[in-house]
Protein backbone atom coordinates (compact mmCIF):
# COMPACT_ATOMS: atom_id res chain seq x y z
CA UNK A 1 0.00 0.00 0.00
CA UNK A 2 1.36 2.94 -1.13
CA UNK A 3 1.79 5.47 2.61
CA UNK A 4 1.86 8.41 0.64
CA UNK A 5 -2.05 8.29 1.00
CA UNK A 6 -2.61 8.39 4.98
CA UNK A 7 -1.30 11.32 7.55
CA UNK A 8 1.04 9.88 10.33
CA UNK A 9 -0.46 10.53 13.35
CA UNK A 10 2.37 8.80 15.59
CA UNK A 11 4.13 5.99 15.01
CA UNK A 12 1.40 3.16 14.78
CA UNK A 13 -1.57 5.48 13.80
CA UNK A 14 -2.49 6.39 10.30
CA UNK A 15 -5.29 8.66 8.67
CA UNK A 16 -7.57 8.84 6.21
CA UNK A 17 -9.17 12.21 5.60
CA UNK A 18 -12.50 12.51 4.69
CA UNK A 19 -12.95 12.66 1.26
CA UNK A 20 -15.70 12.00 -1.56
CA UNK A 21 -18.59 10.20 -0.15
CA UNK A 22 -17.24 9.27 3.39
CA UNK A 23 -18.65 10.48 6.46
CA UNK A 24 -15.50 9.97 8.83
CA UNK A 25 -11.69 9.66 8.80
CA UNK A 26 -10.49 6.53 8.31
CA UNK A 27 -7.77 4.88 10.79
CA UNK A 28 -5.16 1.89 10.27
CA UNK A 29 -3.00 1.53 13.54
CA UNK A 30 0.31 -0.32 11.64
CA UNK A 31 3.58 0.86 11.50
CA UNK A 32 5.59 2.01 7.88
CA UNK A 33 6.13 -1.66 7.00
CA UNK A 34 3.13 -3.19 7.90
CA UNK A 35 0.99 -0.74 6.64
CA UNK A 36 3.17 -0.88 3.32
CA UNK A 37 2.62 -4.92 3.06
CA UNK A 38 -1.42 -4.35 3.20
CA UNK A 39 -2.99 -4.98 0.32
CA UNK A 40 -4.22 -1.80 -1.59
CA UNK A 41 -7.83 -3.38 -0.89
CA UNK A 42 -7.87 -2.55 2.76
CA UNK A 43 -7.67 1.23 1.43
CA UNK A 44 -10.40 0.90 -0.27
CA UNK A 45 -12.60 -1.07 1.37
CA UNK A 46 -12.10 0.77 4.83
CA UNK A 47 -12.67 4.58 3.02
CA UNK A 48 -16.07 2.64 1.78
CA UNK A 49 -16.93 1.66 5.23
CA UNK A 50 -16.49 4.96 5.98
CA UNK A 51 -19.24 6.19 3.74
CA UNK A 52 -21.83 4.47 5.60
CA UNK A 53 -24.93 5.57 6.97
CA UNK A 54 -24.76 6.21 10.73
CA UNK A 55 -20.62 5.75 11.22
CA UNK A 56 -19.55 7.48 14.55
CA UNK A 57 -15.96 8.78 14.95
CA UNK A 58 -13.79 6.70 12.64
CA UNK A 59 -14.02 3.28 10.35
CA UNK A 60 -11.13 1.45 12.00
CA UNK A 61 -8.72 -1.32 10.94
CA UNK A 62 -6.08 -3.35 12.96
CA UNK A 63 -2.51 -3.86 12.59
CA UNK A 64 -3.50 -7.93 11.34
CA UNK A 65 -5.87 -5.89 8.28
CA UNK A 66 -6.14 -7.50 5.25
CA UNK A 67 -9.16 -7.92 2.16
CA UNK A 68 -11.83 -9.14 3.21
CA UNK A 69 -16.02 -9.28 1.76
CA UNK A 70 -17.07 -5.77 2.32
CA UNK A 71 -15.13 -4.95 5.29
CA UNK A 72 -11.37 -5.43 5.87
CA UNK A 73 -10.60 -8.21 8.04
CA UNK A 74 -9.51 -6.76 10.86
CA UNK A 75 -12.27 -4.09 10.50
CA UNK A 76 -13.88 -1.89 13.00
CA UNK A 77 -16.76 0.44 13.07
CA UNK A 78 -19.85 1.80 15.08
CA UNK A 79 -22.97 2.44 13.81
CA UNK A 80 -25.84 5.50 15.64
CA UNK A 81 -29.18 3.73 15.77
CA UNK A 82 -30.15 7.57 16.32
CA UNK A 83 -28.63 8.81 13.22
CA UNK A 84 -29.87 6.59 10.88
CA UNK A 85 -27.08 4.17 11.51
CA UNK A 86 -26.76 0.88 9.71
CA UNK A 87 -25.95 -2.96 10.58
CA UNK A 88 -23.93 -5.00 7.30
CA UNK A 89 -23.46 -8.24 7.22
CA UNK A 90 -19.89 -7.84 5.59
CA UNK A 91 -18.74 -6.09 8.75
CA UNK A 92 -19.65 -9.38 10.98
CA UNK A 93 -18.18 -11.77 8.59
CA UNK A 94 -19.67 -15.31 7.29
CA UNK A 95 -17.87 -17.10 10.18
CA UNK A 96 -20.57 -15.22 12.65
CA UNK A 97 -19.00 -15.47 16.27
CA UNK A 98 -15.70 -17.02 15.35
CA UNK A 99 -13.66 -16.77 18.45
CA UNK A 100 -10.52 -18.85 20.86
CA UNK A 101 -10.94 -19.99 23.93
CA UNK A 102 -8.27 -20.76 26.42
CA UNK A 103 -7.90 -23.38 28.86
CA UNK A 104 -5.73 -24.12 31.71
CA UNK A 105 -4.54 -27.84 32.28
CA UNK A 106 -2.22 -27.50 35.37
CA UNK A 107 0.06 -29.11 33.80
CA UNK A 108 3.52 -28.06 32.69
CA UNK A 109 5.92 -28.99 29.93
CA UNK A 110 7.87 -31.19 31.55
CA UNK A 111 4.99 -33.33 32.47
CA UNK A 112 3.79 -32.95 28.79
CA UNK A 113 6.66 -34.24 26.79
CA UNK A 114 6.91 -38.39 27.18
CA UNK A 115 2.99 -38.35 26.04
CA UNK A 116 2.73 -35.51 23.60
CA UNK A 117 2.09 -38.11 21.15
CA UNK A 118 -0.11 -40.20 23.12
CA UNK A 119 -1.91 -36.63 23.85
CA UNK A 120 -2.36 -35.54 19.93
CA UNK A 121 -3.97 -38.86 19.02
CA UNK A 122 -6.31 -38.56 21.67
CA UNK A 123 -7.08 -34.66 20.34
CA UNK A 124 -7.55 -35.80 16.93
CA UNK A 125 -9.66 -38.97 17.07
CA UNK A 126 -12.17 -37.25 19.83
CA UNK A 127 -12.91 -33.76 18.00
CA UNK A 128 -13.94 -33.80 14.84
CA UNK A 129 -11.66 -31.33 11.91
CA UNK A 130 -11.78 -30.71 8.21
CA UNK A 131 -13.89 -29.70 5.48
CA UNK A 132 -17.60 -30.74 6.19
CA UNK A 133 -16.55 -32.74 9.28
CA UNK A 134 -19.61 -34.15 11.39
CA UNK A 135 -19.69 -34.89 15.08
CA UNK A 136 -21.89 -36.81 17.24
CA UNK A 137 -24.55 -34.68 18.37
CA UNK A 138 -27.32 -34.36 16.04
CA UNK A 139 -29.87 -31.41 16.49
CA UNK A 140 -33.46 -31.94 15.93
CA UNK A 141 -36.07 -28.95 15.46
CA UNK A 142 -36.07 -28.46 19.75
CA UNK A 143 -32.77 -29.42 20.41
CA UNK A 144 -31.92 -26.63 17.14
CA UNK A 145 -34.01 -24.00 18.55
CA UNK A 146 -32.50 -24.65 22.41
CA UNK A 147 -28.83 -24.48 21.19
CA UNK A 148 -29.51 -21.22 19.12
CA UNK A 149 -31.57 -19.49 22.05
CA UNK A 150 -29.02 -20.86 25.09
CA UNK A 151 -25.42 -20.80 23.68
CA UNK A 152 -23.53 -22.36 25.74
CA UNK A 153 -25.77 -22.37 28.52
CA UNK A 154 -27.85 -24.64 26.51
CA UNK A 155 -24.69 -26.95 26.03
CA UNK A 156 -23.85 -26.82 29.48
CA UNK A 157 -27.61 -28.06 30.32
CA UNK A 158 -27.21 -30.72 27.86
CA UNK A 159 -24.26 -31.80 30.01
CA UNK A 160 -21.29 -30.33 27.58
CA UNK A 161 -19.09 -28.40 30.21
CA UNK A 162 -19.12 -26.60 34.04
CA UNK A 163 -21.21 -24.02 35.84
CA UNK A 164 -18.13 -22.27 35.65
CA UNK A 165 -17.37 -21.75 32.56
CA UNK A 166 -20.07 -19.50 31.96
CA UNK A 167 -18.13 -16.65 34.23
CA UNK A 168 -15.23 -16.84 31.61
CA UNK A 169 -17.33 -16.73 28.40
CA UNK A 170 -18.39 -13.07 26.35
CA UNK A 171 -22.10 -12.40 27.40
CA UNK A 172 -21.34 -15.00 30.20
CA UNK A 173 -22.25 -17.97 27.66
CA UNK A 174 -25.63 -16.57 26.15
CA UNK A 175 -26.06 -13.95 23.58
CA UNK A 176 -29.02 -12.08 24.09
CA UNK A 177 -31.83 -11.13 21.74
CA UNK A 178 -31.36 -14.13 19.52
CA UNK A 179 -34.82 -14.54 17.46
CA UNK A 180 -34.05 -18.86 16.03
CA UNK A 181 -36.98 -17.92 14.10
CA UNK A 182 -35.10 -15.71 11.86
CA UNK A 183 -32.82 -18.61 11.33
CA UNK A 184 -33.36 -20.30 7.89
CA UNK A 185 -34.34 -23.82 7.25
CA UNK A 186 -31.35 -24.76 5.00
CA UNK A 187 -28.85 -22.89 7.70
CA UNK A 188 -30.20 -25.04 10.31
CA UNK A 189 -29.39 -28.26 8.01
CA UNK A 190 -26.13 -27.28 7.49
CA UNK A 191 -25.90 -27.44 11.37
CA UNK A 192 -27.63 -30.04 12.46
CA UNK A 193 -24.72 -32.31 12.80
CA UNK A 194 -21.66 -29.92 12.70
CA UNK A 195 -21.74 -29.11 16.61
CA UNK A 196 -18.43 -30.23 18.78
CA UNK A 197 -16.28 -29.89 15.21
CA UNK A 198 -13.85 -27.50 14.48
CA UNK A 199 -14.38 -27.36 10.66
CA UNK A 200 -11.78 -26.28 8.12
CA UNK A 201 -9.12 -23.22 7.29
CA UNK A 202 -7.79 -21.60 10.11
CA UNK A 203 -9.46 -23.03 12.85
CA UNK A 204 -8.06 -25.11 15.08
CA UNK A 205 -7.22 -26.95 18.54
CA UNK A 206 -3.56 -26.30 19.87
CA UNK A 207 -1.77 -27.62 23.34
CA UNK A 208 0.33 -24.32 24.05
CA UNK A 209 3.59 -23.68 26.40
CA UNK A 210 3.42 -20.56 28.17
CA UNK A 211 7.61 -19.49 26.62
CA UNK A 212 7.25 -16.01 28.38
CA UNK A 213 5.75 -13.51 30.37
CA UNK A 214 5.69 -9.42 29.81
CA UNK A 215 3.45 -8.45 32.65
CA UNK A 216 3.99 -10.76 35.66
CA UNK A 217 0.91 -9.42 37.80
CA UNK A 218 -1.84 -9.69 35.09
CA UNK A 219 -0.21 -12.84 34.06
CA UNK A 220 -0.70 -14.10 38.02
CA UNK A 221 -3.78 -13.07 37.80
CA UNK A 222 -4.81 -14.83 34.26
CA UNK A 223 -3.11 -17.72 36.14
CA UNK A 224 -0.15 -17.96 33.44
CA UNK A 225 3.35 -19.01 34.75
CA UNK A 226 6.34 -19.97 32.37
CA UNK A 227 6.18 -23.46 31.00
CA UNK A 228 2.42 -23.96 32.18
CA UNK A 229 0.68 -26.31 29.12
CA UNK A 230 -2.45 -24.51 27.97
CA UNK A 231 -4.65 -25.30 24.90
CA UNK A 232 -6.71 -22.94 22.88
CA UNK A 233 -9.45 -23.48 20.60
CA UNK A 234 -9.91 -21.89 17.62
CA UNK A 235 -13.63 -21.95 15.74
CA UNK A 236 -16.90 -20.37 14.54
CA UNK A 237 -20.52 -20.95 14.08
CA UNK A 238 -19.43 -23.31 10.88
CA UNK A 239 -22.21 -23.82 8.25
CA UNK A 240 -25.34 -22.19 10.41
CA UNK A 241 -23.24 -18.57 10.18
CA UNK A 242 -21.93 -18.54 6.83
CA UNK A 243 -25.98 -19.66 5.72
CA UNK A 244 -26.97 -16.62 7.79
CA UNK A 245 -24.54 -14.30 5.94
CA UNK A 246 -24.49 -15.25 2.73
CA UNK A 247 -28.82 -15.01 2.76
CA UNK A 248 -29.03 -11.37 4.63
CA UNK A 249 -26.12 -10.07 2.04
CA UNK A 250 -28.40 -10.74 -0.71
CA UNK A 251 -31.78 -9.40 0.94
CA UNK A 252 -29.41 -6.47 2.50
CA UNK A 253 -27.75 -5.54 -1.40
CA UNK A 254 -31.76 -6.08 -2.74
CA UNK A 255 -33.08 -3.89 -0.21
CA UNK A 256 -30.51 -0.95 -0.38
CA UNK A 257 -32.78 1.18 -2.95
CA UNK A 258 -36.01 1.08 -0.64
CA UNK A 259 -33.86 2.04 2.20
CA UNK A 260 -32.39 4.61 -0.05
CA UNK A 261 -28.75 3.73 0.76
CA UNK A 262 -26.31 3.88 -2.13
CA UNK A 263 -23.67 1.22 -1.18
CA UNK A 264 -19.72 2.12 -2.36
CA UNK A 265 -19.54 -1.53 -2.79
CA UNK A 266 -22.30 -3.74 -3.05
CA UNK A 267 -20.41 -6.20 -0.56
CA UNK A 268 -20.86 -3.47 2.03
CA UNK A 269 -24.57 -4.25 2.07
CA UNK A 270 -26.68 -3.10 4.85
CA UNK A 271 -30.16 -2.34 6.41
CA UNK A 272 -31.23 0.56 8.68
CA UNK A 273 -30.81 -0.83 12.80
CA UNK A 274 -34.18 0.36 12.89
CA UNK A 275 -35.33 -1.65 9.83
CA UNK A 276 -37.55 -4.92 9.36
CA UNK A 277 -34.48 -6.35 7.92
CA UNK A 278 -31.73 -4.77 10.23
CA UNK A 279 -33.73 -6.28 13.27
CA UNK A 280 -34.27 -10.03 11.36
CA UNK A 281 -30.31 -9.37 10.18
CA UNK A 282 -29.49 -9.13 14.45
CA UNK A 283 -32.05 -11.77 15.86
CA UNK A 284 -30.30 -13.97 13.03
CA UNK A 285 -26.58 -12.81 13.80
CA UNK A 286 -26.94 -12.74 17.46
CA UNK A 287 -28.79 -16.77 17.45
CA UNK A 288 -25.41 -17.73 14.79
CA UNK A 289 -23.04 -16.01 18.01
CA UNK A 290 -24.73 -18.69 20.26
CA UNK A 291 -24.29 -21.57 17.63
CA UNK A 292 -20.45 -20.18 18.12
CA UNK A 293 -20.65 -20.69 21.70
CA UNK A 294 -22.24 -23.32 21.96
CA UNK A 295 -19.65 -25.58 19.95
CA UNK A 296 -16.95 -24.18 21.57
CA UNK A 297 -18.21 -25.21 24.91
CA UNK A 298 -19.22 -29.08 23.62
CA UNK A 299 -15.56 -28.79 21.78
CA UNK A 300 -14.41 -27.62 25.86
CA UNK A 301 -15.92 -30.75 26.74
CA UNK A 302 -14.89 -33.10 24.14
CA UNK A 303 -11.30 -32.06 25.05
CA UNK A 304 -11.36 -32.55 28.71
CA UNK A 305 -12.38 -36.17 27.81
CA UNK A 306 -9.45 -36.56 25.56
CA UNK A 307 -6.89 -34.93 27.53
CA UNK A 308 -8.51 -37.71 30.61
CA UNK A 309 -7.75 -40.71 28.69
CA UNK A 310 -3.85 -39.39 28.99
CA UNK A 311 -3.76 -37.39 32.36
CA UNK A 312 -6.53 -38.92 34.47
CA UNK A 313 -7.67 -36.51 37.02
CA UNK A 314 -6.74 -33.15 35.12
CA UNK A 315 -8.91 -30.13 35.72
CA UNK A 316 -9.02 -28.10 32.27
CA UNK A 317 -10.22 -24.46 33.97
CA UNK A 318 -11.23 -21.55 31.31
CA UNK A 319 -8.90 -18.79 30.92
CA UNK A 320 -11.36 -16.91 28.50
CA UNK A 321 -13.95 -17.36 25.44
CA UNK A 322 -13.48 -14.41 23.21
CA UNK A 323 -15.70 -13.49 19.87
CA UNK A 324 -14.07 -11.80 16.55
CA UNK A 325 -16.99 -11.47 14.08
CA UNK A 326 -19.18 -9.81 16.09
CA UNK A 327 -21.92 -6.54 16.11
CA UNK A 328 -22.85 -5.91 19.54
CA UNK A 329 -24.58 -3.08 21.75
CA UNK A 330 -22.27 -1.20 23.32
CA UNK A 331 -21.96 2.21 25.15
CA UNK A 332 -19.22 4.14 24.37
CA UNK A 333 -18.24 8.21 24.57
CA UNK A 334 -18.84 9.89 21.27
CA UNK A 335 -18.21 13.48 22.15
CA UNK A 336 -18.08 13.85 25.80
CA UNK A 337 -21.46 12.27 25.50
CA UNK A 338 -22.15 8.46 26.18
CA UNK A 339 -24.29 6.66 23.28
CA UNK A 340 -25.08 3.16 22.47
CA UNK A 341 -23.94 2.09 19.13
CA UNK A 342 -24.04 -0.81 17.37
CA UNK A 343 -19.65 -2.18 16.96
CA UNK A 344 -18.69 -4.07 14.18
CA UNK A 345 -15.85 -6.37 15.11
CA UNK A 346 -14.66 -8.19 12.20
CA UNK A 347 -11.33 -9.96 12.37
CA UNK A 348 -10.92 -7.80 15.28
CA UNK A 349 -11.73 -8.62 18.87
CA UNK A 350 -13.31 -7.09 21.79
CA UNK A 351 -10.63 -5.80 24.36
CA UNK A 352 -12.62 -4.05 27.61
CA UNK A 353 -10.17 -2.51 29.85
CA UNK A 354 -10.23 -2.45 33.67
CA UNK A 355 -13.34 -1.71 35.70
CA UNK A 356 -15.88 -2.03 32.57
CA UNK A 357 -19.02 -3.75 34.32
CA UNK A 358 -19.52 -6.51 31.64
CA UNK A 359 -16.03 -8.09 33.08
CA UNK A 360 -15.96 -10.88 35.62
CA UNK A 361 -14.89 -9.47 38.67
CA UNK A 362 -11.41 -11.67 38.58
CA UNK A 363 -10.44 -9.45 35.65
CA UNK A 364 -11.91 -5.93 36.71
CA UNK A 365 -8.40 -4.63 37.87
CA UNK A 366 -6.47 -6.36 34.65
CA UNK A 367 -8.98 -5.65 31.65
CA UNK A 368 -10.00 -8.22 29.37
CA UNK A 369 -8.19 -11.17 28.36
CA UNK A 370 -7.56 -10.76 24.90
CA UNK A 371 -6.61 -14.05 22.58
CA UNK A 372 -4.65 -13.65 19.77
CA UNK A 373 -4.50 -17.07 17.83
CA UNK A 374 -1.03 -17.35 15.73
CA UNK A 375 -0.67 -19.12 12.15
CA UNK A 376 0.21 -22.94 12.32
CA UNK A 377 3.58 -23.50 13.63
CA UNK A 378 3.93 -20.14 15.42
CA UNK A 379 3.69 -18.22 18.61
CA UNK A 380 -0.10 -17.34 20.11
CA UNK A 381 -0.37 -14.44 22.55
CA UNK A 382 -2.60 -13.41 25.64
CA UNK A 383 -3.14 -9.73 25.92
CA UNK A 384 -5.22 -7.38 28.41
CA UNK A 385 -7.42 -5.02 27.37
CA UNK A 386 -6.64 -1.10 28.46
CA UNK A 387 -8.57 2.06 29.32
CA UNK A 388 -6.75 3.75 26.32
CA UNK A 389 -8.41 1.79 23.46
CA UNK A 390 -12.24 3.03 24.63
CA UNK A 391 -10.51 6.15 23.06
CA UNK A 392 -8.52 4.54 20.17
CA UNK A 393 -11.26 2.09 18.89
CA UNK A 394 -13.68 1.55 20.68
CA UNK A 395 -12.67 -1.20 22.81
CA UNK A 396 -11.23 -3.39 20.14
CA UNK A 397 -7.87 -5.16 19.22
CA UNK A 398 -6.71 -7.31 16.28
CA UNK A 399 -7.24 -11.05 16.60
CA UNK A 400 -4.68 -13.01 15.02
CA UNK A 401 -1.71 -12.80 11.73
CA UNK A 402 -3.57 -11.60 9.33
CA UNK A 403 -3.39 -13.18 5.71
CA UNK A 404 -0.11 -11.96 3.88
CA UNK A 405 -1.59 -14.22 0.57
CA UNK A 406 -4.46 -16.19 -0.29
CA UNK A 407 -5.18 -20.01 0.67
CA UNK A 408 -4.58 -20.60 -3.62
CA UNK A 409 -1.27 -18.97 -3.75
CA UNK A 410 -0.58 -20.62 -0.28
CA UNK A 411 -1.10 -24.13 -1.66
CA UNK A 412 0.97 -23.74 -4.92
CA UNK A 413 3.95 -22.71 -2.50
CA UNK A 414 4.57 -25.35 -0.22
CA UNK A 415 3.38 -28.92 0.27
CA UNK A 416 1.50 -30.29 3.39
CA UNK A 417 3.76 -33.32 4.50
CA UNK A 418 6.96 -31.46 3.87
CA UNK A 419 5.41 -28.73 6.56
CA UNK A 420 3.99 -31.10 8.94
CA UNK A 421 8.19 -32.58 8.48
CA UNK A 422 9.33 -29.18 9.22
CA UNK A 423 7.17 -28.45 12.33
CA UNK A 424 7.77 -31.81 13.64
CA UNK A 425 11.68 -31.52 13.46
CA UNK A 426 11.16 -28.43 15.89
CA UNK A 427 8.87 -30.50 18.40
CA UNK A 428 5.54 -29.62 17.17
CA UNK A 429 2.99 -32.06 16.50
CA UNK A 430 0.72 -31.21 13.89
CA UNK A 431 -2.94 -33.88 13.41
CA UNK A 432 -4.95 -33.10 10.46
CA UNK A 433 -6.94 -35.24 7.79
CA UNK A 434 -6.40 -32.65 4.80
CA UNK A 435 -2.58 -31.95 3.33
CA UNK A 436 -4.03 -29.13 1.03
CA UNK A 437 -5.37 -27.36 4.20
CA UNK A 438 -1.56 -28.20 5.99
CA UNK A 439 -0.59 -26.29 2.78
CA UNK A 440 -3.09 -23.09 2.46
CA UNK A 441 -2.20 -22.91 6.36
CA UNK A 442 1.88 -22.46 6.28
CA UNK A 443 2.96 -19.82 8.72
CA UNK A 444 4.34 -17.99 5.79
CA UNK A 445 1.13 -17.33 4.36
CA UNK A 446 0.65 -15.27 7.35
CA UNK A 447 2.34 -12.23 8.53
CA UNK A 448 4.23 -12.06 11.63
CA UNK A 449 2.04 -12.64 14.66
CA UNK A 450 4.31 -10.97 16.80
CA UNK A 451 5.02 -7.53 14.64
CA UNK A 452 0.90 -7.32 14.77
CA UNK A 453 0.72 -7.56 18.88
CA UNK A 454 3.82 -4.76 19.27
CA UNK A 455 1.81 -2.73 16.94
CA UNK A 456 -1.32 -3.59 19.09
CA UNK A 457 0.73 -3.17 22.53
CA UNK A 458 2.25 0.15 21.45
CA UNK A 459 -1.11 1.67 19.78
CA UNK A 460 -2.68 1.24 23.43
CA UNK A 461 -5.04 -1.14 21.74
CA UNK A 462 -4.13 -3.60 24.34
CA UNK A 463 -1.42 -4.77 26.71
CA UNK A 464 0.93 -7.95 26.05
CA UNK A 465 0.74 -10.11 28.78
CA UNK A 466 1.95 -13.99 27.44
CA UNK A 467 3.52 -15.19 24.35
CA UNK A 468 2.35 -19.19 23.63
CA UNK A 469 4.46 -21.45 22.00
CA UNK A 470 2.66 -24.46 19.77
CA UNK A 471 2.80 -28.31 20.69
CA UNK A 472 0.60 -29.90 19.25
CA UNK A 473 -2.00 -28.12 16.60
CA UNK A 474 -4.82 -30.51 15.36
CA UNK A 475 -6.29 -28.76 12.65
CA UNK A 476 -8.84 -28.82 9.54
Amino acid sequence: MDTRQFIQRDETCWEIKPYGAMRVPAIIYADAQLLEDMDQKVYEQLTNVAMLPGIVEAAYAMPDAHWGYGFPIGGVAAFDPDQGGVVSAGGVGFDISCGVRTLHTGLNIAELQPHKQALADALYRTVPAGVGSRGKIHLNHDRMHGMLTGGAKWALEQGYGEAQDLESIEEHGCMAGAEAHYVSPRARERQKDEMGTLGSGNHYLEVQRVAEIFDPAVAKTFGLHVDDVVISIHCGSRGLGHQIGTEFLKDMAMSAAQYRIVLPDRELACAPLDSPLGKKYLGAMRAGINCALANRQIITHLTRQAVATVFPGIHLGLLYDVSHNTCKLEHHTIDGQKKALYVHRKGATRAFGPGHPDLPDVFKKTGQPVLIGGSMGTSSYVLCGTEESEQRAFSSACHGAGRAMSRTQASKQWQGRTLIDELAARGIIIRSPSMRGVAEEAPSAYKDVSAVVDIADRAGLARKVARLEPVICVKG
